[in-house]
């Protein structure tokens, strides 16, 4: 049995993490397939939307402790293992912005600790109203230091910071409220809510979403003229794509656009 699961419907990939009896630990085998996969679909233009999940009743809860805990037996006391672990871990999160491909966490049950991390590194996240959301690591003395990057990017900072010095849990509607995610729905809807999503997305053009995806987070980091400027120079790469005009020319003509990508 797979331990994360990829299976494709039409232009959209599913990837579940597939261990529900250590609630989906980002264990060192997790890390490797996750980072194997994003990079797989990296180059997958059939592919235009990918959803993550979670098997069992929970989405993620984090690093697997009890590998943490075997990795201190080193003679370093494990310095080593856990600084290649955090940079693993960091590198996997980073990929999925880097993703060409719009990423939406299917979330359900507990996302906690570096979990919680991985639902605030998704492009969108669509939860199950009776989710809680913590970065808890606190609570057993270990700040969640590298969680906190994306959590921090995420929801403002005072209620970020509250999260991360009391590890109290937030419940999925708190979690809409300060934009980890972009909606909770009931339980049983999650699914075709998360699916609606990504039928929607996938319908548009595939080389318009790619660039847009790419564009939104470069610009992030600039200063207003600067985001300006490379977003105006993004805007007329994409106007120059014969599928654009065609866009252009279908809303224009009222017919349907006929779009190869």
């Amino acid at each position: 049995m797979a331990i994360l699961e990829r299976k494709d419907r039409g232009a959209i990939a599913h990837l579940t993490m597939n261990t529900p009896a250590n609630l989906n630990a980002l264990s060192d085998a997790m890390l490797a397939e996750l980072t194997a996969a994003f990079a797989a679909l990296e180059t997958d233009r059939a592919i235009r939307v990918v959803v993550i999940a979670g098997a069992g009743k929970a989405f993620c809860a984090g690093h697997d402790l009890k590998e943490m805990t075997r990795a201190r037996a080193a003679p370093d006391g494990g310095a080593a293992a856990f600084a290649d672990l955090f940079a693993r871990c960091s590198a996997m999160m980073q990929a999925i912005p880097r993703l060409p491909q719009p990423v939406i966490a299917q979330v359900h049950g507990i996302a906690t600790a570096a979990g919680c991390q991985l639902v605030a590194s998704c492009d969108l996240a669509i939860a199950a109203d009776d989710t809680r959301f913590g970065v808890n690591g606190v609570n057993i003395g270990l700040f969640c230091s590298t969680p906190m990057v994306a959590l921090s990017r995420n929801i403002p900072r005072k209620q970020a910071f509250e999260m991360l010095t009391t590890g109290d849990f937030i419940t999925a509607d708190r979690a809409a409220d300060l934009g980890l995610i972009n909606r909770a729905v009931p339980s049983a809807d999650l699914a075709q809510e998360t699916a609606d999503l990504a039928d929607r997305i996938a319908a548009k053009l595939g080389t318009a979403v790619r660039i847009g995806k790419r564009a939104f987070y470069e610009q992030l980091n600039m200063d207003l003229a600067a985001a300006y400027a490379h977003t105006g120079a993004v805007m007329v790469e994409n106007m120059l794509r014969d599928d654009t005009a065609d866009g252009i020319a279908a809303f224009l003509a009222k017919r349907p656009p006929a779009w190869n990508q």
